[in-house]
């Protein structure tokens, strides 16, 4: 199977299924000197594990993480940084019923098609239990941001049709509440909404708001290697996301050059814009301002409800999908678009630093 690489310098392989014996990641590219321990990595992980609320999974997965190479008394030693998770808790046999069915919503008939089998238990590589790899991996990356300055900051903007309100956005309300909305009104009103969705074995789509803060000018490269495309692809990876805008997005497209233009002016000696409609990005390139973007979740497609489909032998069938699944994918998403953003901009900051003769003249000098 190829596509399970990401980077150009800073680059990860995810490895594993599901129901496997677990799921893990190869850092390659991670500098020397980073201080490291497990601990860094199982703050992440304790973000997107099941079980942690009526709106998450009940499979119970402790997701506790080991490293087996690339750490050192502490450090990062510049060599691959190899991570695994353990699988403890898989119930194969609840997905008896469906191995030969192609269950709506799930990549069971594409995946079938690609390779002429499948891993019908969970979904093998195509369950969302495949992004671990990508938040253990993402830590590290955004360790090595925060040393420089940079942080990323993702939360629920929206679940369904409720939103969070500008006027009552509070960044710390997001670890008060199980839906990391940063909105109290807003957050009780999505869990309303869920359990009247989940009475009805249904489930929601949402959208996740993602801001880097501290990044500066210069980032990314002006034709295939864009800063906002590649952003968008690493999003877009991720199983449950179909669609991605950044800045005012679509709402360009309704816009005026008057009023899309962000206009530039000096502030303490400094060029900065006076707004940020771009979210961040110019010609593919940052802009020193803050990256905006947010990605879009479909509505998790494992429901009780009965469904229409076809198995492998070409009938008709009807399925209900039994078993431990998300009413809402976005609360536990948060951290994996967090984890993505990280990957991308650490990869592109140490492709940009041999961007100009006189910084490669500079670091070799020494």
């Amino acid at each position: 199977m190829a596509g399970s690489t990401y980077g150009t310098i800073f680059k990860i392989m995810t490895w594993g299924e599901s129901h496997g014996t677990g799921i893990g990641v190869v850092v390659d590219g991670c500098p020397a000197g980073l201080e490291l321990g497990e601990a860094d990595i199982q703050a992440w992980l304790d973000r997107r594990k099941p079980g942690q609320s009526k709106f998450t999974t009940a499979r119970q997965e402790g997701d506790r993480v080991e490293i087996l190479s690339g750490v050192f008394a502490g450090k990062t030693t510049g060599t691959p940084i190899a991570l695994e998770v353990r699988n403890t808790d898989q119930r194969s046999h609840d997905y008896g019923n469906i191995m030969d069915v192609y269950r709506p919503g799930h990549a069971d008939f594409t995946f079938d098609r690609k390779y002429g089998f499948r891993d019908y238990r969970g979904g093998g590589r195509s369950s969302g239990r495949e992004t671990i790899g990508r938040v253990a991996a993402g830590a590290i990356a955004a360790k090595v941001l925060e040393s420089l300055g940079i942080r990323i900051q993702a939360y629920t903007r929206s679940i369904g049709p409720v939103s969070i309100s500008p006027e009552r956005f509070d960044p710390e309300e997001m670890w008060k509440n199980r839906l990391y909305m940063p909105d109290a009104e807003a957050a009780r009103a999505a869990e309303a909404y869920l359990e009247e969705l989940m009475a009805r074995r249904d489930s929601s789509g949402g959208v996740v708001e993602c801001r880097v803060t501290g990044i500066p000018a210069g980032v990314g490269e002006p034709v295939f290697e864009k800063l906002d495309a590649n952003l968008a692809k690493a999003i877009l990876s991720i199983g449950a996301v179909k669609g991605f805008e950044i800045g005012d997005g679509f709402a360009a497209a309704g816009s005026t050059g008057s009023v899309n233009n962000d206009a530039f002016g000096l502030e303490r000696g400094a060029v900065c814009k006076r707004t940020n409609h771009s979210g961040g990005t110019l010609g593919g390139i940052s802009d020193g301002s803050d990256l905006v973007f947010r990605a879009a979740f479909k509505p998790t497609p494992s429901i009780a409800s009965a469904q229409q489909t076809v198995n492998r032998s070409g009938e008709e069938v009807e399925i209900e999908i039994h078993g431990r699944h998300d009413p809402i994918i976005v609360p536990r998403a948060v951290v994996v678009v967090e984890a993505m953003t990280a990957l991308t901009v650490c990869d592109l900051l140490l492709v940009s630093m041999s961007s100009r003769m006189e910084w490669i003249q500079e670091f070799f000098r020494r």
